[in-house]
């Protein structure tokens, strides 16, 4: 008999098993057996001799030695006897109680019970007629009078369930495994299988694309054979049509000199003779110049004119090629680029290994992509970069969750379903700056500009800068602001830009990307009054707009000054831009609410905004388009003519802090800062059609308190100065 103990712990054992186990139930034998195998009137087991069970007509089951017995005692009917269990009439049937029918269910149980004691209740060599028992936490085989140790009847953790028990569970674990092992290797045939039937798909259609093309090339071929044929036949036609009416020509003049020749030998008249003999002269001139052929024979096919021929050999030794690859799409792995962020581009690279795990370095492989947001479908490009990357880019335009599934050869890669969580704003890659007059920190910068690859007029070769190749120069102004009593009240801070009154230091400073290098600190008269809100970098070097003394200043590395525009039209200037090629200059007024156009002399060549223009915070010049942002991205062709106004801002809910172009493959694109309610934010518009809306993002996280400039760097980066924080802040764009 098994103790409690026992049956809990196997029930933990069994718990701690796969669940696609069926827990089992230890039963105690000698209750099974006086429950259902014994005969409930004598107390004897059953068995297939004196005590065989038999079914009585009330479903009671008495041994054949009880109800003989029973029998034998009736006295008064003799043909009948009371069921010793509920006293029942039973009639005894002709043959007497041993022709009742047997017990078929107990039957039964007495031979399962018999095969179960045989078979899986082995017992100890040792100890003869004691079962054996196993603990799973030793894993050994013992019996109780053979036990010593945790073994023994002393309780003890271990876990020890009898080892009929053990051999059935580890026979259910191992079928468990075969048929888990069965079903992979199922799977694994279906899909070799599978990857056979696509290899023969594919070999058929490369088989048809071959004949294809090669049909379509003979026929290229059978052309030419025909137009050269052809050619030569036309040649040969015009040739021989001009010799043919050549001979005819000689035929008639040969007959009529045979004409003429005929009778001369009977004429007798002299003065006939003499007449007939001029005309033979004068045939005789004609007949010369029939003697030489018209058109010539020479008629030939020349394939050595050019290079042709060797060049249709080696494009045929070139022609197709047949594209076979080693990915393992099991082990090809997918990276997030960077963080998602709503409204900014999302890339996912695909790295493609082959079956060693060795990084392919070449392409072609059939990648598709699909993804969602938020279980909806969400657009993806999958590009091949022809060195086993492939880069798979979306845009998601709402917070929410995305999945990016990925097949290589319609199967599955390792990382997928990729998985990441889409930010409601961005955060900025890096911030440089605080807030002091000390090498890393400024004072208010009003405007930042980058030179992109113009640096000859930065004197950065002399400074020892980084390669040219790798970094943009950026130009900052950085200004104190302590207002000085006696100068006048300044401007109010107009759309981002802070147009103030200083009396302490003005720095133009020139830095290194990536942020943190300050290389260069220039001071010079043209800054004076503290008064600079606007910077443009030109071929020569950098313009500065000074809005006190109402001048444009442009001045070179070492801060000498180049050319000092100024025009009594000029109220308020503000901001700068600049069309490096041409030198000319474009100035935001806010006073005169127009923008100024300045030709490479200084003159103003147009006048943009006719007063209509709100205060401007942002302002490109290209060299055929005009880009003015006030409380609305208005762009203006060469000649002055408003083009198209986009992304406009109702009425006292924000304005634009900076804007810049950049010129891609699908034309040009402007990138904006701008703030709605207090919320800045990053737009990137299309310049050209519709100005669709092609990125954007918040800066809602460490966000900049105001925007006074924005310069664009390589990778999709915006540099944004932040007025009001003292920094600068790197952020991506696009």
């Amino acid at each position: 008999m098994y103790c409690c103990s026992f049956l809990s712990r196997l029930g933990v054992g069994m718990a701690s098993m796969s669940s696609t186990l069926v827990e089992t139930v230890s039963i105690n034998y000698e209750d099974f057996n006086e429950s259902f195998l014994t005969c409930g009137t004598c107390l004897c087991t059953y068995d297939g001799g004196e005590h065989t069970p038999k079914l009585l007509p009330c479903s009671h089951t008495v041994c054949l030695h009880c109800l003989t017995r029973i029998a034998a005692s009736q006295t008064r009917d003799a043909g009948s006897f009371r069921c010793p269990i509920c006293r029942e009439l039973i009639t005894i049937p002709r043959g007497g109680v041993a022709a009742l029918p047997p017990s078929f269910l107990v039957n039964q149980l007495l031979d399962l019970m018999a095969r179960q004691r045989r078979e899986v209740i082995p017992q100890c060599s040792s100890h003869p007629g004691r079962e054996l028992l196993f603990c799973e936490t030793c894993d050994c085989v013992f019996c109780r009078h053979c036990a010593d140790g945790p073994h023994s009847d002393t309780p003890c953790d271990h876990t020890v369930v009898p080892f009929s028990i053990a051999l059935k569970r580890m026979s259910e674990i191992l079928l468990y495994r075969a048929n888990e092992c069965l079903s992979k290797l199922g799977s694994a045939r279906e899909a070799v299988a599978s990857e056979l039937r696509r290899l023969e798909a594919a070999a058929s259609a490369a088989d048809e694309a071959i004949d294809r093309h090669f049909t379509e090339l003979k026929a290229a071929l059978d052309k030419r054979h025909s137009e050269l044929k052809s050619a030569a036949q036309a040649a040969a036609t015009h040739k021989r049509k001009l010799l043919e009416e050549q001979l005819k020509l000689i035929d008639a003049e040969k007959a009529k000199v045979e004409a003429e020749c005929s009778g001369l030998q009977q004429q007798v008249e002299v003065r006939e003779v003499s007449s007939r003999a001029a005309a033979l002269g004068a045939r005789l001139g004609d007949a010369a110049a029939l003697a030489e052929p018209r058109e010539n024979a020479f008629l030939a096919v020349d394939f050595a004119h050019n290079n042709a021929q060797q060049r249709f050999a080696e494009a045929l030794a070139e022609l197709g090629r047949v594209r076979t690859s080693t990915t393992f799409p099991g082990l090809c792995t997918l990276q997030l680029e960077s963080a998602c962020v709503c409204g900014l581009e999302m890339v996912v690279v695909l790295r493609t290994v082959d079956y060693h795990g060795e990084a392919r370095s070449t392409g072609g492989d059939p990648v598709t992509a699909a993804a969602t947001l938020d279980d909806a479908p969400l657009p993806c490009t999958v590009t091949d970069l022809d060195s086993g990357l492939y880069r798979i880019s979306m845009r998601p335009w709402s917070g929410g969750a995305v999945c990016v599934r990925v097949l290589v050869f319609s199967r599955g890669v390792r990382d997928s379903p990729l998985r990441a969580q889409v930010l409601p704003a961005a955060v900025p890659l890096r911030v440089w700056g605080t807030r002091g007059s000390g090498k890393e920190q400024l004072n208010q910068p009003v405007a930042v500009a980058s030179s992109g690859n113009r640096t000859h007029g930065l004197g950065l070769r002399k400074l020892g800068c980084c390669p040219l190749r790798q970094y943009k120069p950026l130009i900052i102004i950085s200004i104190h602001y302590r207002p000085t009593p006696g100068h006048g009240s300044p401007p109010t801070m107009r759309r981002g830009l802070a147009v103030v009154h200083h009396a302490g230091p003005v720095r133009l400073g020139g830095l290194h990307t990536p942020l943190g290098t300050l290389w260069r600190t220039l001071r010079y008269a043209g800054l004076a009054g503290r008064s600079c809100t606007g910077i443009a970098v030109t071929a020569e070097g950098v313009v500065v707009v000074n809005w006190r003394t109402k001048t444009i200043t442009e001045i070179n590395s070492e801060g000498v000054t180049v050319r000092t525009i100024r025009s009594e039209r000029l109220v308020e200037p503000v901001c700068v831009a600049a069309h490096a090629a041409s030198r000319r200059l474009a100035v935001a007024d806010n006073g005169a609410r127009t923008v100024f156009v300045f030709d490479t002399h200084g003159n103003i060549e147009r006048e943009v905004g006719n007063g209509d223009l709100g205060l401007v915070g942002g302002l490109a010049l290209t060299e055929d388009m005009l880009v003015v942002a006030d409380v609305a991205v208005r762009v203006y062709d060469s000649e002055g003519n408003l083009q198209t106004t986009l992304a406009p801002i109702p009425k006292g809910r924000g304005g634009y802090g900076g804007i810049a172009v950049e010129h891609t493959e699908d034309g040009w694109h402007i990138v904006c800062a701008r703030s709605i309610r207090g919320r800045p934010a990053l737009i990137v518009l299309e310049a050209d059609g519709a100005g669709r809306l092609l990125a954007a993002c918040e800066l809602a996280d460490k966000k900049p308190r105001r925007v006074a400039g924005i310069a664009l760097l390589p990778k999709k980066r915006a540099l944004l100065a932040d007025l009001a924080g003292d920094c600068l802040r790197l952020h991506t764009y696009w």
